[in-house]
């Protein structure tokens, strides 16, 4: 469970994100329709089980850029995206970049025939409690959150995207070194 105070504080980052547009109409998120959050809001930390049985914490990921996707097999919206994501995370150099994919499912064989099936291999990590879930103040799927090199929270982004469009591509290009 979640610190209170570090829930008020995402809480009141998302609400600052919507209601100051104007203050980051040149940033390149706002062309993605993703909504920033209040600088310097420290991302939840995080320990989840990949479906290859390996363990990946969120603090081992310093230093890279983070992009996090919350999805569902049944999330049609979820499945629009998976190609989109594999070919970013292709595109984009891994010692900077890392993609992960947080799912609530827990029928792993159905995961990977889902991913087989759209011919993608993204890396996929179980939320079973949906602790991870409720931290980022996941309410729809798909839900995409954006970190930064230091761990810090950048913005979120609800709904699918074109994540392997040249703006998004450039737009994740401009986080990195």
């Amino acid at each position: 469970m979640m610190p209170t105070g570090l829930l008020r504080g995402l809480m009141l980052a998302v609400v600052l994100s919507t209601t100051a547009g104007p203050v980051w109409a040149d940033d390149p998120f706002a062309a993605l329709k993703i909504a920033r959050v209040a600088p310097g809001t420290a991302a939840a930390a995080f320990e989840l089980q990949s479906l290859d049985g390996r363990s990946v914490q969120l603090a081992d990921l310093k230093g890279k850029v983070v992009v996090v996707n919350f999805w569902a097999t049944w999330c049609g919206p979820c499945k629009e995206e998976m190609p989109a994501f594999e070919r970013l995370r292709r595109q984009l150099d891994p010692d900077r970049f890392v993609l992960l994919t947080i799912t609530t499912d827990l029928q792993r064989a159905g995961i990977k025939q889902f991913l087989a099936n759209l011919n993608v291999q993204l890396p996929v990590l179980f939320d079973e409690q949906q602790d991870v879930s409720q931290a980022y103040l996941v309410r729809a799927l798909p839900t995409t959150v954006f970190i930064d090199r230091q761990g810090a929270l950048l913005g979120r982004a609800v709904g699918p995207r074109e994540w392997d469009a040249p703006k998004a591509v450039q737009a994740l290009q401009g986080l990195m070194p």
